[in-house]
């Protein structure tokens, strides 16, 4: 190109649409081009080049770019370059997972990551000269979201108020809810679930962007409505995979949690989610259900760690029933209230062994490893607290029946 090109702007203009915009840069630039937005969600794409590489045709195909190139371009530092400056960013391929050499710019307002444009350079090498013009591309490609964004706002606030319709039962008729979910561009689905992440402060309008970008770009759990509640993110969700939704949910939690990390250095995530069903006026029963398995592993953060999902909480399930029933009549466990008296007159810890040897499965060895003692000092304790509070550990009755107790205790009082 001879300096005279420069001397104009050639993405001045309108375009009438992004399609028209992403031809217009390929003509310019001779390279193909494709344009996403935020969450890497495919935007536009050139139409006239004669050659491309396997993960912009996966891009094209599926509407968005593959998970496994963007754990790479996370992985290479090129998606965190990419938020940090408004600079064109030069990409080397990576073969492993089909991409080849590209220059890439975001698309932005002010500090807001807009959308990005990616240039593939397979015939020729972008010179300084076409950066600067895929810069102004870029300004040029920011009027044409903002305009997409303000739309997509509008009807954003929209999916929340009738997702809390769903959440507190307000909308009962299954058939009203779906010709609702169409009429909002939502295609039902055969089966959902309410999933809730709890995050350790309080969600701002930043945080629930980066939350968003990870559940976006994953390719096996879709989020169809979402709402946030002070610290928590609440998901409506359905399986974009062929496998059953109650199948993939907890390796997408424990993905989440991980790239939260990663990705953007935030710990301490707690998530749930609740009975998976075929209707959607169900959706109230599932968020009081993943919001019990949260108060589950708040007040039992070693023995329900592991637990994501209600169907798996066992008897966590039913600790309240019979809370209220012992409560009606004034029920206490007589053993247990003498271990918690003998243990405050004299000093010792009985009651805390008996409750991790119980939730150990009564193995001895794993318990002296949890309390840090010898296997000698618990084979003590375990028989002075059978002494004390007549116990037999020997009966199953009995051993269940404490376990629960203590379970109650931990969970209400």
């Amino acid at each position: 190109m001879n300096s005279n090109s420069y001397s104009n702007n050639p993405f001045k203009g309108t375009f009438g649409g992004l399609e028209n915009l992403a031809d217009t840069i390929s003509e310019v630039l001779h390279c193909p081009v494709t344009i996403e937005d935020a969450n890497h969600r495919l935007l536009a794409y050139s139409t006239h080049e004669n050659s491309t590489d396997p993960a912009r045709i996966a891009t094209i195909i599926g509407r968005r770019v593959p998970e496994k190139v963007i754990n790479s371009l996370w992985k290479d530092g090129v998606i965190p370059g990419l938020q940090a400056s408004d600079e064109p960013l030069r990409v080397s391929s990576i073969s492993k997972v089909g991409l080849g050499d590209r220059v890439a710019v975001s698309i932005r307002k002010n500090e807001e990551i807009l959308g990005y444009i990616w240039v593939l350079e397979v015939d020729r090498h972008l010179s300084d000269e076409d950066l600067e013009l895929l810069k102004k591309a870029a300004q040029a490609a920011k009027n044409q979201l903002l305009q997409l964004y303000t739309g997509s706002r509008r009807k954003q606030e929209s999916l929340q108020e009738f997702f809390w319709k769903l959440l507190t039962g307000h909308s009962s008729n299954e058939e009203a809810i779906q010709d609702s979910l169409r009429d909002l561009g939502i295609l039902p689905s055969s089966s959902v679930s309410v999933l809730i992440f709890q995050f350790p402060e309080e969600i701002d309008a930043g945080f629930e962007k980066n939350v968003s970008y990870i559940t976006s770009v994953n390719q096996s759990v879709k989020a169809q409505l979402t709402a946030v509640d002070e610290n928590q993110m609440i998901m409506l969700v359905t399986s974009a995979l062929k496998e059953p939704l109650s199948e993939i949910l907890q390796e997408f939690i424990l993905s989440f949690a991980q790239q939260m990390k990663e990705r953007f250095g935030v710990e301490g995530i707690t998530a749930g989610f609740g009975g998976v069903y075929s209707s959607y006026h169900l959706t109230e029963k599932s968020y009081m259900e993943a919001l019990q398995v949260l108060n589950i592993k708040n007040r039992f953060k070693e023995g329900a760690s592991d637990l994501f999902g209600y169907e798996n909480l066992g008897v966590y399930q039913f600790l309240d029933v019979i809370h209220q029933k012992q409560s009606a009549s004034r029920y206490r466990n007589p053993a247990l209230d003498k271990l918690l008296e003998y243990d405050r007159l004299h000093k010792t810890d009985l009651y805390n062994t008996l409750d991790t040897y119980l939730s150990a499965g009564s193995n001895t060895h794993l318990t002296a490893s949890l309390l840090h003692i010898h296997l000698n000092t618990l084979t003590y304790r375990l028989k002075r607290i059978a002494e004390i509070g007549q116990i037999d550990f020997r009966n199953t009755n009995q051993k269940t029946m404490l376990y629960l107790d203590l379970k109650i205790q931990q969970l209400f009082y």
